[in-house]
């Protein structure tokens, strides 16, 4: 047995895949995945499922399950530009798990999987090390995952990172375009930065035709630009589900690819519109810097990117100052940026008017 297991490993290497690595990055990452659990988590890493005790369910009336999946697209290659790996696991579980908790659902558990073209295992174990922080303040355990080498498919040095979660609502508390009222007002919550969407367009702008390097220092920004661009997804996922909880909030958008106002139309029912008021904040300076340094229109930027705000919320208007002052007490700033209005004419729309300060 100890031969056979000697020549796989042998014959596994010499196609470019190594169990020793992959063995070692296993143990790596067990600390930090047993900090990421929660009671109703069953077992630990090396099962072929990973394990959620469901009567925990059986408190909700009707429970409705909530799923959602996604990457971190093209961020990866900032970080492995930088040789940073411990931050992308944030930009990861803030793409899924504030995408389920627009609905209202809580983030249950989360299974990541990582594609590489050769496992280092210090490596690894830094991407799960940020995964799994990433989780502890969403509040989801990491229930498991899957670490694949793909020599020939990808560079040594590459990998890509995808992930989904679970979670759940009650029926009679699930948020969406069939509770919003005209006179709900727009609550902007702000975002840490670019967050994890429009990174092809920044890096098309600032590092292939501006010829910028991760290590120039910005005066802008007070810091590197890959310190910049690496800076993790703010995650709202227990501010929000405090915000629903608390407050007479109707609907939430994650404001992701495709910027403020096409992912709050997501959420707006056909004959209700939103006035948006630009007015009400200034985007973080690295959005004014990609505007400027690539010449980008403001139409085609607030498409790509979030223009700094990071979600909203659809709040009843005596709720207001409760949900600011809910979301400062989460370490959120958050303002009023706009109105829900019925507009025929616009039903279903959203309008940016006005124009950042400075802009």
């Amino acid at each position: 047995m100890t031969d056979h297991s000697a020549r796989t490993e042998g014959a596994y290497a010499a196609a470019g895949v190594s169990i020793e690595a992959a063995d070692r990055a296993i143990d790596l990452m067990k600390g930090w995945v047993e900090k990421a659990r929660r009671p109703e988590m069953i077992g630990g890493l090396g099962g072929f499922a990973g394990l959620f005790d469901a009567s925990a369910l059986t408190r909700y009336e009707r429970p409705l399950l909530a799923t959602s999946t996604d990457g971190v697209g093209t961020k990866v290659a900032i970080a492995q530009l930088m040789d940073v790996h411990d931050t992308i696991g944030f930009d990861l579980v803030g793409m899924v798990v504030d995408d389920l908790v627009v609905c209202g659902a809580e983030p249950l558990f989360m299974t990541d999987y990582i594609a590489c073209g050769r496992v280092v295992p210090e490596r690894i174990a830094a991407i799960v090390k940020g995964i799994a922080e990433a989780c502890v303040v969403a509040g989801c355990a990491l229930i498991g995952g899957e670490t694949a080498e793909h020599p020939g498919l990808l560079d040594p040095d590459d990998y890509d990172v995808a992930g989904a979660t679970t979670g759940v609502v009650e029926a009679s508390k699930l948020l969406g375009p069939g509770r919003v009222r005209p006179g709900d007002v727009v609550i902007a919550m702000e975002a840490s930065g670019l967050h994890s969407n429009g990174y092809s367009l920044v890096r098309h702008v600032l590092l292939e035709r501006a010829g910028w390097t991760v290590d120039r220092q910005v005066d802008d920004f007070g810091r590197t630009l890959g310190e910049e661009l690496l800076e993790p997804t703010r995650i709202y996922a227990k501010a929000c589900l405090d915000l629903a909880d608390r407050t007479e909030t109707h609907a939430m958008s994650h404001i992701t690819g495709g910027g403020l106002a096409a992912n709050l139309e997501r959420v707006l029912p056909e004959e209700l519109s939103v006035r948006i008021d630009r007015s009400t904040w200034t985007p973080q300076p690295v959005f004014d810097v990609v505007r400027r340094v690539g010449d980008v229109s403001q139409a085609d930027l607030e498409a790509t990117l979030n223009c700094g705000v990071g979600m909203v919320s659809l709040t009843a208007p005596e709720s207001v100052d409760t949900a600011v002052s809910v979301l400062a007490g989460h370490g959120i700033r958050a303002w009023v940026a706009g109105e829900v209005r019925a507009d025929a004419d616009q039903g279903g729309r959203v309008l940016l008017e006005g124009q950042h300060p400075g802009w």
